[in-house]
């Protein structure tokens, strides 16, 4: 769900498109045919561009991922034009007739439903076309829940990987989170699956920080920063978009064995009677890492333990 424009925004933008427009405002006619990738609002509709609107006003007609949710956007702004439905089911039957109408000198206007076309959004392929015959592809930047999550996370994202859309199944989720890249990763989530990816993070990265934002720029919007094992409490049915910043990996000091079997000890001192589980979960959270190799080596030793005992009574008897 978007959010609505301020009733005093309607004139700010309105006076700020007119002097951008100069003596030339109600001229349709001045813009230069091609292919315009323009930006369009992730959340809050008055986060669009002079520039964009500028474009949207003047193209002949306006490519879109979904005709209803660009009709909101020009709605807003009190636009009204020709919409070409151009999305991920459809463009190998309609980039053709799109392409013609590019070669024809036409000036199209490509967006998708929220913020920047072809990230993790269609666009990519008519894009590729378009410059393969020759077309001139402009782009007009804008939003991008990529940045701006980036820019709210307070982790130091100077360096980035975008790794679009996080696998939905969770043996593909556990390999992509198990290959990760040292640097930091900014990918998308779907609401409904947050808390099993969160979950997989407190088994696999569970010293990693990360940003979860959420409903960004719109009047729910969240920002939460920690370690996956804090944050999964907080997010039991999260709704709206969700975009993840992960932190780069920091430089882990090598854990040799010798110092993980200490660790262990310590926890049982600490917590007598403590089951496998509850050790190598507590050990594996304070070393940095990975549970696995935390709970089979709490296993080992209690095996080896048993059979020592077993021994010392055989020797009694």
């Amino acid at each position: 769900m978007t959010t609505p424009l301020p009733k005093d925004m309607h004139s700010v933008l309105a006076s700020l498109w007119a002097r951008a427009q100069g003596d030339h405002r109600t001229d349709d006619t001045l813009i230069a045919p091609g292919l315009y990738v323009v930006a369009t609002p992730i959340g809050h509709l008055a986060d669009i561009t002079v520039r964009a609107l500028t474009v949207l006003r003047s193209v002949e007609a306006i490519i879109c991922e979904d005709t209803r949710r660009t009709r909101i956007l020009l709605h807003a702004y009190g636009l009204r034009k020709r919409l070409l439905s151009h999305h991920a089911h459809n463009q190998a039957r309609t980039t053709d007739s799109l392409l013609a109408r590019l070669r024809d000198g036409q000036a199209l206007a490509l967006v998708s439903d929220a913020g920047m076309p072809t990230i993790s959004d269609p666009g990519t392929h008519l894009i590729a076309a378009a410059q393969e015959a020759g077309v001139r592809v402009h782009c007009v930047p804008g939003a991008s829940a990529v940045t701006a999550a980036a820019a709210v996370s307070g982790l130091t994202v100077d360096r980035f990987v975008f790794a679009g859309f996080i696998p939905s199944a969770r043996t593909a989720r556990r390999a992509w989170l198990r290959a990760l890249s040292q640097e930091a990763t900014i990918a998308l989530e779907a609401p409904h699956r947050l808390a099993d990816c969160l979950a997989d993070m407190v088994e696999l990265m569970p010293a990693r920080r990360l940003a979860v934002t959420r409903e960004l720029t719109k009047v729910f919007e969240e920002v939460a920063v920690g370690p996956a094992g804090a944050l999964i409490d907080r997010f039991p049915k999260p709704k709206g978009e969700v975009t993840l910043v992960i932190e780069a990996a920091a430089a882990q000091a090598v854990i040799t064995q010798e110092a993980l079997d200490g660790a262990i000890h310590k926890m049982r001192v600490a917590q007598p009677g403590g089951s496998v589980r509850d050790i190598a979960a507590r050990v594996a959270q304070e070393l940095a890492i990975p549970r696995r190799r935390a709970y089979q080596r709490v296993l080992a030793l209690s095996c080896e333990g048993r059979g020592a005992q077993s021994e010392t009574k055989k020797d009694a008897e």
